[in-house]
């Protein structure tokens, strides 16, 4: 458990990185792909699309649609793909669905084909990543997507992937998957108001009552440094609350944030390039740059007692054993 919980009373980390369906946040965009996934749902045929950058929630939304979903009426397969044929999709996906996966191609096909005709449920496929697929493997998916049973189709498909895929899909050559595709959702980030929420939603969800004390100036750097895409506000806000704590302060504060972000960005190795030209900065320019300046200096001193701290830990330890 993070250092910061405790120290705050959180029942648990408000800003994990892993998808959790139980800290979904409905925000406008997400509600939207939300009504998108459950129109193509109720189509029971085809393919639906969310696309978004890395960290926009993709995964996240999906758990949460699953979570709603009833076991009696859904057998969920995911498949998280990178690089494969069409053939190892063809394999992969009869591992999931527990059948054989050796042997040629076309009597994998069967093994597939018998299990989607198995049972009352139905069945429906959800492939994260899609960005990897080559176009043999979205042919694959397209024509599984054809069994059919009394005109009822066997499969549905969820491609989740980045912003690639969209400008995958659009290939000629895919003309016949392209019509398949009963709903499609880009997800941006959040708006300043939303990110706002988005970081109350997470902290509610574990225990807190209004301590630590964000200010609005903090929050809307959160928002400004993650352009309001949910994982980078986690990983953001996760290293303010240890900031937080290691200053021992129950207000987080906009040079805080300023200063974590700093950090985050050389953690990443982040760099501002030399210029060999006098800079020319107008008065926006200079605000921000002494904001920036006075964010460093911050950082360093939070630095300085992070290492002190664990100096004496170490020496309390170390005598106590002696």
């Amino acid at each position: 458990m993070a250092m910061y919980t405790e120290y705050y009373g959180f029942r648990d980390r408000p800003f994990r990185m892993t998808p959790d369906a139980k800290l979904f946040f409905p925000s406008s965009v997400h509600s939207r792909a939300h009504a998108h996934l459950v129109y193509g749902l109720a189509q029971k045929e085809g393919f639906v699309v969310i696309t978004g950058e890395v960290g926009a929630g993709k995964t996240t939304l999906v758990e949460h649609l699953c979570s709603k979903l009833d076991p009696a009426n859904f057998l969920v397969s995911r498949i998280v793909t990178t690089q494969l044929s069409g053939d190892d999709l063809l394999r992969l996906l009869a591992d999931v669905l527990g059948v054989q996966s050796e042997g040629n191609k076309a009597a994998v096909l069967r093994a597939i084909t018998a299990a989607l005709q198995d049972g009352a449920r139905r069945h429906l496929l959800i492939v994260d990543e899609a960005q990897g697929l080559p176009t043999e493997a979205l042919e694959e998916l397209r024509m599984l997507s054809n069994i059919t049973v009394d005109g009822q189709a066997l499969l549905q498909i969820i491609l989740l992937g980045q912003p690639q895929l969209r400008r995958t899909l659009v290939r000629q050559d895919l003309e016949q998957l392209r019509q398949r595709i009963l709903a499609s959702y880009h997800l941006g980030g959040l708006s300043r108001e939303e990110t706002h929420a988005y970081v109350f939603h997470r902290m509610r969800a574990v225990g807190w009552e209004g301590r630590p004390l964000w200010e609005e100036d903090a929050l809307d750097l959160v928002h400004r440094h993650s352009a309001g895409i949910p994982r980078r506000i986690n990983r953001l806000c996760s290293r303010v609350l240890l900031g937080g704590e290691l200053e021992r302060t129950s207000r987080l504060t906009a040079p805080l944030v300023e200063a974590t972000a700093l950090e985050l960005e050389e953690d990443l190795g982040g760099k501002m390039e030399a210029s060999h030209e006098a800079p020319s900065f107008g008065s926006e320019e200079l605000a921000d740059l002494a904001r920036r300046m006075t964010a460093i200096e911050r950082l360093v001193a939070q630095r300085e007692r992070l290492f002190n701290g664990f100096r004496d830990l170490f020496i309390q330890k170390t005598g106590a054993q002696s």
